[in-house]
């Protein structure tokens, strides 16, 4: 298997440079990034790469049973991060990639040495106090409060029977809500022409294995540094998401960023690159 060619894997940058590899969310692929490889080229090694079944892969490599899971996706980036020989590299994560970052740094551990989460959420699921489930337990740890992730189970059944219903309708309507800065309808029209190019079969298994996930338990287990940042109004990753996800792992550090909407990789880059460059270059 030709991994390079199977995930479009992109290498640009600074050949020297430590190494920065960008991974999308839901329904988008590299070119999201486009905004945000300027601000590290210089300095960096950045890889760039498409998930199976998304952007410029190899479609003819998906299948149903190994995407139906985030492992299947972090296996991914193992075999990229493998492909390439790379050690203790920034796994920069956006939405979900956030959460299979997580698993690929659990299944490789010599392989990520740093995270940077961009709106993760470990669950959009809402749990009353009390509920058990097999992610996380009752906040995950954290005492009766219960968790908030955005979304009751009848909101994602929902949110799911309409994509699979009508998928391009379904992408016409949530990517402006997703992408939030109505007063710049070029961004949602950019992120529903990216949502609109995924193939609706294999966008339908990635939903499903998104807004269905449960990675809360998985978040105690990261022991490299780790930088949250959220968004100050993201409808899919509301602020107590990020404040779970910095409760959860040990001396994360959180970031809100004076930005609306799930993608300020777009949104509001500058302030994104800056929050980014300076956890990397570290203390002073």
């Amino acid at each position: 298997m030709d991994i390079r060619r199977r995930n479009n894997v992109t290498v640009t940058g600074n050949p020297q440079g430590p190494v920065v590899v960008l991974a999308h969310g839901f329904g988008c692929d590299q070119n999201m990034w486009r905004m945000t490889v300027p601000a590290l080229a210089e300095e960096y090694r950045v890889v760039l790469f498409d998930y199976v079944g998304s952007g410029g892969s190899d479609l003819s490599a998906w299948s149903e049973e190994r995407y139906s899971s985030l492992h299947g996706y972090a296996q991914d980036v193992v075999d990229v991060l493998e492909e390439l020989d790379l050690d203790r590299a920034v796994f920069v994560g956006h939405s979900v990639s956030a959460m299979i970052g997580v698993l690929a740094a659990q299944a490789a551990p010599a392989r990520i040495g740093t995270l940077v989460m961009i709106a993760p959420s470990p669950r959009y699921i809402d749990e009353d106090a009390g509920e058990d489930s097999t992610g996380g337990g009752t906040g995950g740890g954290t005492g009766q409060e219960g968790y908030r992730g955005g979304f009751s189970a009848e909101d994602i059944d929902e949110l799911l029977a309409s994509l699979e219903l009508n998928y391009l309708g379904w992408s016409s309507a949530m990517a402006p809500m997703i992408m939030g800065n109505p007063e710049r309808p070029e961004l949602g029209q950019e992120l529903t022409n990216s949502f609109c190019a995924t193939d609706p079969d294999m966008a339908r298994v990635f939903a499903r294995t998104t807004f269905l996930s449960d990675s809360r338990a998985d978040l105690a287990g990261v022991n490299v540094p780790t930088l949250i940042l959220e968004c100050a109004q993201d409808i899919i990753a509301p602020p107590e998401v990020g404040a779970y996800v910095h409760r959860a792992i040990p001396g994360s550090t959180l970031v809100t960023l004076d930005a609306t909407g799930h993608c300020p990789q777009l949104s509001a880059p500058e302030a994104t690159n800056a929050a980014i460059t300076e956890f990397l270059a570290g203390p002073g």
